[in-house]
């Protein structure tokens, strides 16, 4: 039996797409911290990650999946550019690190989750 897509469906599985895929850039920009990279490239990983923290933060509130919600939210405001966090190079390592593959797990489960049912 085929599906009706209506216009709110087809426009809501796009921007899962989307997001998936940028949860996968965003983690691997936040590995590319590890390496020696100049001063500017992480203010703009902090202020990428705050919006997309948020962004995701969102998204989840409204999917109702509240863990997840808290957590991006926290993201968002530790990665925030407007009143660093001083956590140390080694911290922000392991903090980018931890994130990362955070971001690329969500990458993974949503990926199963939109392969169609057999």
């Amino acid at each position: 039996m085929k599906k009706d897509w209506n216009p709110v469906h087809i426009v809501t599985h796009q921007l899962k797409k989307v997001m998936n895929s940028i949860r996968l850039l965003l983690a691997a920009l936040l590995l590319l911290c590890l390496a020696p990279m100049p001063y500017g490239y992480y203010q703009f990983i902090r202020l990428a990650s705050m919006i997309a923290f948020a962004i995701m933060a969102y998204q989840y509130y409204e999917q109702k999946r509240e863990g997840l919600m808290i957590t991006f939210g926290a993201l968002a405001l530790l990665f925030q550019p407007f009143i660093k966090i001083a956590l140390g190079r080694t911290m922000w390592n392991v903090v980018d690190v931890v994130v990362a593959v955070g971001l690329i797990v969500l990458w993974w489960k949503d990926g199963e989750d939109q392969k169609p049912k057999e």
